[in-house]
């Protein structure tokens, strides 16, 4: 009995070369553009005409026989034409006149050379020629070579000098091959961007194998549910024929939903690092591009390229980006992004029972997708991947803090109740921006008060500068002041942990409660307290000023919301245990307004009236308990107004127990 192992990845890497599109490839455009501009030189360089390099007595002697016709002097080169053609050979003997075909006797050099013709092979043959050329003695002269010219009427030309037979080439051709380089830069850069003439449909994926640095589940906390299921995955991939035995269909598809920096990427790269096999990454929107059917040709590339290198992972981001419901909303369809989830639903339902091809693919719209996309055979399983309670959140920083010096007064533990509703993306940043205020402070290690900016920077906002208008900084003070002693003194809210008047983002003070432990279901006693701290800041000032101010606005939006959903979704109203509203909202225009509501105008009223009814309580409840307490409320927040910060240990010490009346 023996499992299939995985294949080494190294051992397939041609396996993507032989499923590339036929045709031919940029070498031989590269080849053809070679052979054009060797044709193009052949039959546009100047061809040379075959001429007789004679010594210069020589050319004196046929310019006394007027046998020279005319003459191109240019610098100390000298070229022309014969009246008759002259006989002339490179053999060290001379050559013939042209007149009597007798051997003239020249001792020149030059008299061995003979253009157009091979030496050793016509050596001693003489040949007519009607051009010559000879070189002007310049460091000599001869001031009586222009009378003579004259006194035999030949017909005299001059030119400047041409330059190397390089810059002839270099100025000539050197434009036509800028451009030509231009366009190719051009069509790379197209190429790069659109896939080019000759990728256009091919995937955009990128390919890990083992040989890169990998991921492993070890390197992945606060998610213990989703490593469960997925470690079922790696099983697949490295033993399928255990399942096969048992007349098993491996499942295809696995589907990771969970909210932004949850870790979905991370644990899919996990997945391919702990079955070692080929890992395929790409991204839903780089499927769709402006020409329709360029979607559909990427989607067979993809597959083509993982059954190629199977047993193999194909991990696609962001699945909504592709796999959006198809005809929803107002307006067009999109035909390119329906083609290829066409495509997309095509492939995976083509599997091969047996195919060790598993298909992984994240999102945080699960509810745009389209339903075929999640039907069994497709996408089989559905892993969520939530964000991670206080002993994951414990996990992630350690293994984020890792390789940061960490100060011995470091509470891991106390900072990951500090972290409540932190994803993993938002602890590493935490640890990265208290490491960045330990290095703006010159410290040697991390330390507590690094991680509380850290704290205070992400989830407050920067912390700016303190108000100077001393009506306004007394506003806000009693505000956070009013804040502070409703949740101090309501059973049942979370303990208050600081409160101060310095301006963070963009609220002008902050009072900040910490949960003592994780919450996952709310009574109606928990949230109405909510609603009380709410609007304990609105209530001070009106208690104190006998006005209220536009500060208490973000306040009341979220009291207002929370009592909406008390009474609409959950049931806590007059309504009784009736739903009218449900956390399944359309995200399509189209199907929003073809919906139309659940509940009747009567209805609506009707919920209008239990929220306000519930805010007015609230605040009537508010004022009597910041109205019995008022010397408290006073004394913090003159408190504040002088230290601008008050941590916990001084509440205690201003307003005495907490959650007691």
């Amino acid at each position: 009995m023996t499992d299939k192992q995985p294949t080494t990845p190294g051992k397939n890497q041609g396996g993507s070369n032989s499923q590339r599109p036929h045709g031919f490839g940029p070498a031989f455009w590269w080849v053809v553009l070679v052979l054009l501009i060797i044709w193009n030189a052949m039959f546009l360089w100047p061809h040379s005409k075959p001429e007789a390099h004679i010594p210069y007595s020589t050319f004196l002697d046929q310019v006394r026989a007027a046998n020279v016709a005319d003459v191109l002097i240019s610098g100390p080169q000298i070229s022309g034409t014969f009246i008759k053609p002259l006989l002339w050979s490179e053999s060290p003997a001379g050559g013939l006149t042209p007149s009597s075909g007798k051997a003239e006797k020249t001792k020149s050099p030059g008299a061995r050379h003979l253009s157009g013709t091979s030496a050793g092979k016509n050596e001693g043959k003489p040949q007519k020629y009607v051009h010559f050329a000879t070189i002007f003695p310049e460091s000599v002269g001869d001031p009586a070579l222009m009378p003579l010219l004259e006194s035999q009427h030949v017909t005299v030309n001059a030119k400047v000098p041409s330059k190397p037979w390089f810059m002839a080439l270099l100025v000539d051709w050197g434009p036509m091959l800028l451009l030509v380089v231009y366009f190719l830069w051009i069509g790379r850069q197209t190429m790069g961007k659109q896939s080019g003439m000759f990728g256009l449909g091919r995937s955009k994926a990128k390919r890990y194998s083992s040989e890169q640095p990998k991921v492993t589940f070890n390197e992945v906390a606060g998610a213990r549910e989703a490593k469960n299921d997925l470690k079922e995955v790696v099983d697949f991939l490295q033993n399928p024929q255990k399942y096969v035995r048992m007349g098993a269909r491996i499942p295809h598809g696995t589907l990771l939903v969970g909210p932004p920096g949850t870790g979905k990427t991370l644990l899919a790269r996990a997945v391919a690092g702990e079955a070692g096999v080929p890992f395929f990454h790409i991204s839903g929107s780089e499927f769709v591009e402006m020409f329709v059917g360029v979607g559909a040709s990427r989607v067979r590339s993809l597959f083509e390229q993982a059954k190629a290198e199977s047993p193999s992972i194909v991990f696609v981001d962001e699945l909504d980006a592709v796999g959006r419901r198809r005809g929803a909303g107002l307006g067009a369809t999109n035909d390119e992004r329906e083609q290829t989830l066409n495509q997309l639903l095509v492939e995976m339902d083509g599997f091969d029972e047996h195919q060790e091809v598993i298909v992984l693919a994240a999102t945080n719209r699960p509810d745009v997708l389209d339903p075929a996309l999640l039907r069994p055979g497709r996408f089989d399983r559905q892993v969520t991947v939530p964000h991670p309670d206080r002993e994951g959140r414990e996990g992630i920083l350690r293994i984020h803090t890792a390789k940061i010096p960490l100060a011995p007064d470091v509470n891991l533990e106390l900072l990951s109740r500090k972290t409540v509703g932190m994803s993993g993306a938002d602890i590493a940043n935490l640890c990265n921006e208290a490491a960045l205020a330990a290095a703006r402070g010159l410290n040697k290690q991390v330390g507590m008060a690094d991680f509380e900016e850290a704290i205070d920077k992400i989830i407050l906002g920067g912390e700016g500068p303190s108000l100077t208008d001393p009506n306004a900084r007394r506003i806000v003070a009693y505000h956070e002041s009013g804040h502070a002693l409703v949740a101090w003194f309501t059973p049942g809210t979370d303990p208050v942990h600081r409160v101060t008047i310095i301006p963070h983002g963009r609220a002008l003070g902050v009072t900040e409660q910490v949960p003592s432990e994780e919450q996952y279901n709310y009574s109606r006693a928990y949230l109405i307290a909510r609603i009380d701290v709410m609007l304990g800041g609105r209530v001070s000032e009106q208690i104190v000023f006998g006005d209220v101010t536009t500060g208490a606005e973000n306040d009341l939006i979220q009291a207002t919301r929370l009592a909406r959903r008390m009474v609409t979704r959950w049931g806590m109203g007059s309504l009784g245990p009736v739903a009218f509203e449900s956390d399944e909202q359309q995200p399509f225009l189209g199907y929003e307004l073809s919906r139309g509501k659940d509940y009747s105008e009567a209805t609506a009223a009707h919920i209008d009236k239990d929220v306000r009814k519930l805010i007015s309580e609230r605040c009537e409840v508010a004022t009597r308990l910041l109205s019995s307490e008022r010397d408290k409320l006073d004394k913090l927040a003159e408190t504040l107004l002088r230290e601008e910060t008050v941590d916990e240990a001084v509440l205690k010490q201003i307003l005495g127990p907490a959650n007691q009346v």
